[in-house]
This record gives structure tokens, sequence and C-alpha cells, in this order.
């Protein structure tokens, strides 16, 4: 009987993992790594990625709480296990929709910390409170002070698009965190995480010395799980997965891997797993959606909104080093948007050019991303862009060219063209859209002998060879197919082919009419 195994969804108390049995993967060595680098650093990574637990994991560490960390790679080192006094900020429990949220947050650290610390001196400035804290955490202890803050730029995250309320917090903060400089002498390490170092800011004030670790080759792989993590640390699981799907042990590898696998955070490191989607996967036996279902952040849609963008392109690009290294979410290009939150990944990375070729990580995030900006793409009457694209998907799957036509006419009629001056770029982006939701074999422009298929969607079944027609008859759309002979590569398949003609109207944008020829 297979060993009962508990996933760790949602927590990120390295102690309670701990003490409560769950499994870890041993990330320790990054730890050591730690105590032996700079004493400011930064780490960037998409949200549900763990820098929380590393950030705890931390924590325990410079307490010397060494019965935590037993059979690990940490305790076979020579660290002398002190106790150092730890202070960690977490800012990731508000939304901080209001300018107050952040005085609140900080607040209440300060309050607590004063009171552990014997901070006589009462300062109401949030900055002057911090720079006694840490004197005195130093003074009482006779240790350097471990600050440890988690998502340090949620609050200037959550206000991109509400400019007072931005310079409010980034005031606020660069105070705060000014004092990493002033008190240097008082500090054994800083260590920042975020999505953003936000770098146009200056939140950071004159900490010219601010290590980012963010594409250290190096620390690479400090958060997420490397395909050799996931091999040796969940058998149990993949095993379980197996046996719910009825699939094979490595069929089930298979399917984690392309759905959860993927990105890629330095232009030397390991593909990784997003550790949430994963674990969830593996405690629930299920694949889906776990990531995107966590939150959406509304800002990548309104972005791209704003920005004429073509979508095929955009989301395989290729961008300078510099580019991806140095952009700030206040950049007006969405690229780094996008990869900071995990959107698109590092795919490819030529050295000799210092090139990074960009692209969606994985069959989850592809899906999720897509969903968030169909409804910016498509307005329909009576339906959502979602369900459209459903009945889609099932009409071809039943064989019914027909009603799947009348719901392509449905869907571009609901293509807006307000929000962009370019609508033929607009449409072209809803129709990319369309091709990747509708998650069947669908393909564009594809090469044969004597031309190129417009659309082809294949099932187990059926095959729809689709020619489009702008402002021409249907009749001559499924004309070049027969004289072109599209339908020749799929005669011998045995699958039933359904060769269409479409009209398109660059007046209205829209399918005006079609002809269907069954084959097969």
């Amino acid at each position: 009987m297979e060993k009962e195994v508990k996933y760790p969804i949602g927590q990120q108390d390295f102690k309670t993992l701990r003490k409560l049995g769950y499994i870890y993967v041993d990330k320790t060595r990054f730890v050591y790594k730690v105590t032996r680098g700079s004493q400011y650093l930064f780490l960037a990574r998409p949200r549900r990625f763990g820098k929380s637990l590393f950030l705890s994991t931390l924590r325990y560490f410079f307490e010397g709480e060494r019965d935590l960390f037993k059979g690990l790679y940490i305790n076979s080192t020579d660290w002398k296990w002190e106790h150092y006094p730890v202070l960690r900020l977490d800012l990731n429990v508000e939304k901080y929709s209001e300018p107050g949220k952040l005085d609140s947050i900080l607040n209440g650290y300060f309050s607590k910390w004063e009171e552990e610390y014997d901070v006589t001196t009462k300062e109401s400035e949030l900055s002057l409170r911090f720079r006694n804290i840490i004197e005195a955490a130093h003074r009482k202890t006779g240790q350097q002070v471990v600050i440890l803050v988690d998502e340090y730029d949620k609050p200037l995250v959550g206000n991109l698009n509400k400019i007072e309320n931005l310079e409010h917090y980034r005031e606020k903060l660069a105070s705060v965190y000014a004092n990493f400089k002033s008190s240097a002498e008082h500090i054994r390490l800083v260590f920042l995480t975020g999505v953003s170092r936000f770098s146009k800011l200056s939140v950071f004030s004159d900490l010219n010395n601010l290590d980012d670790i963010t594409f250290d080759n190096a620390y690479a792989d400090i958060c997420g799980i490397t395909e050799q993590e996931f091999l040796e640390t969940f058998p149990v699981g993949i095993n379980k997965l197996a046996r719910e799907k009825g699939i094979s042990y490595s069929k089930a590898v298979s399917m984690l891997k392309s759905n959860y696998d993927g990105y890629r955070f330095a232009a030397k490191g390991s593909d990784i797993y997003n550790p949430w989607s994963l674990l969830s996967c593996l405690d629930k036996s299920e694949i889906r959606n776990f990531w995107n279902q966590t939150g959406q952040p509304s800002i990548i849609a309104e972005t791209l909104k704003r920005i004429d963008v073509d979508l095929k392109e955009f989301l395989h690009q290729t961008c300078s080093a510099d580019e991806l290294r140095g952009q700030d979410l206040l950049d007006p290009r969405p690229i780094a948007l996008l990869y900071q939150t995990g959107y698109l990944t590092i795919k490819k990375y030529n050295e000799r050019r210092d090139m990074y070729t960009l692209g969606l990580p994985n069959k989850e995030v592809k899906q999720g991303f897509f969903d968030a900006l169909l409804p910016y793409y498509v307005s329909t009457k009576g339906n959502t862009p979602q369900s459209i694209v459903s009945r889609i998907v099932n009409y071809a799957f039943d064989g019914a060219p027909q009603k799947l036509m009348l719901e392509l006419q449905v869907y571009f009629a609901g293509v807006s063209y307000k929000m962009r001056l370019d609508n033929e770029n607009n449409f072209h982006n809803a129709f990319f859209l369309l091709t990747n939701l509708i998650g069947l074999d669908t393909h564009t422009e594809v090469s044969t002998s004597d031309g190129s298929i417009d659309i082809l969607i294949s099932t187990d079944d059926f095959i729809y060879i689709i020619e489009l027609k702008y402002d021409r008859p249907a009749e001559e759309a499924l004309r070049q197919i027969n004289n072109k002979h599209y339908d020749r590569p799929y005669l011998t398949d045995g699958r039933k082919i359904f060769k269409i003609g479409v009209s398109f109207s660059s007046k209205t944008r829209c399918i005006e009419n079609w002809i269907i020829e069954a084959e097969g």
C-alpha cells in the first residue's frame, strides 16, 4: 500500500509544513548560497511560485531552528546555527485600494517589533520607527538583523492605473526601504521578493548595491520545481494520477509536463513546473487550470487592450537581454508585464546575440491567457464568448458543419472594432484567440502542393477545410478548394471531409454566407 502524501496546497509557512509532515522539495542549497552572497538580494518571480515559502525557510533558518532542517541539504553544511533577529514584512495581505492601507499594515508590524525589542523612543514617522527597530534588535540580541520583505511591490502593482495612489505608495515605501542603506551596519541580510524591480520609480532610493538575482543562472531554480525534483519527489502522486486516468505512468508524466512545466527564468536555467498547479493536480488527481483560478491580473488584458499588437507575433517574439532585465511594469510596452507576471517565459537564449526568445509556458497558461483576453475582443448578446467557443467545439466533434458555421458567424459578428484603430489587426487577433481556444487540431495557412488552406480543423472523425474569400462569393472559395485539390492529402485516412467555401464582407467584418460540400 502506497504511503499517504500530504501536499502543502497554499501552505507558505516552512515550520508548519515540516511539523505536519507535508511533502517538501528541498531548496535549502539556495539558503546556503544566500548566506555566502550579497548583503542585499532581490528576486522577482510570478505569483504562486514559492517566493513566500522560501522567505519563510530563510526565517526559521536564521532563527536557528535546526530541528526543522533535519534530512535537508543545509543540515550537512558548516553553518553554525546562530540565532539572528528576523524582521519579516509580508505585504501580500492587502489589496491597497486606499492610501491608508499600507500605513495600517506597517503599523501592525512595527508595534509588535517595538515591544519585542524594547524600543522606548516612539516616533510618529514610519521610516524612523523602522530604523529604531533595526537598531534596537541588533542592540538587544547582539546579532545583525535579517530583513525579509515578501511582495515588496504589491501596493504598486495594485495601483498602476491609479497615479495618485501609486505615487503615495512609492514615496512611503521608498522612505521605509531607505533604512536598508542608512542602517547597513546593523543588517546581516535584506532579501526582497516581488513581481518587478520598478527601477524607474526609485523605490530603493540610493541602494545601488542591490543584487538582483532574478536572471542569475546560479539562482534559476530557487523557486518552482525542476524536472529532476518532480520525478524524484512525486512518484506516488504520478502513480495515483495514472490510475485515476487509466493511463500509463509515462503518459501521466507527459500530461503533467505539457500542462504545468515550461517556465524558465535564466539563460541557462532548467525547465520549471508551476508548484501551485502541480501540487494541486497531484492532490486532486485531476488535470485542469489551477493557476489562473487563483486570480487573473486585470492589468494584463487592460494593457493589451490599449496597445495595438498582433497577438500571434507578440507571443512568439525575441527581445534583448537588456530589454527583459531593464524594463519596468510602467513601460507602455507590455512585454515585461507578461514576462514578469508569468504569462510569457524564456524559451531559448542566444548567447552570441544576447537575445531571449519568449513564449507561453504551457497549456494551462495558454488557456487561461486566451480566456482572459477573449471578452476584450469579442462581445455577443445573450451569450458569453466562451459559450460560443464551446458550441463550436461540440459541433466540430459532432460532424455538424452547418451549425459550426452558424456559430462562427455569431462569433465574428461580435468582434469589437471600437477598441483599436486597426480593425484588420483586431479581427486577426480575434481569429487567433478562437483557433487557440477551441482546443482542436486547428491550423491556418496550411501549405499544400498547389497553395495553402486558410483554415484546417481536424477531429478524430472529421476534417474541415475552410477557404475564406473577402468580398467575393462563397462559390469561388469552394471552387478553389476543389481546383487546387486541398482535400487530396486526407482522402485515404478514413475521416469524413467537409469542404466549406466562405464569403467574408470587409464592410461588415463578418461572415456573409457559405457553401458546404461533404466527401467520404
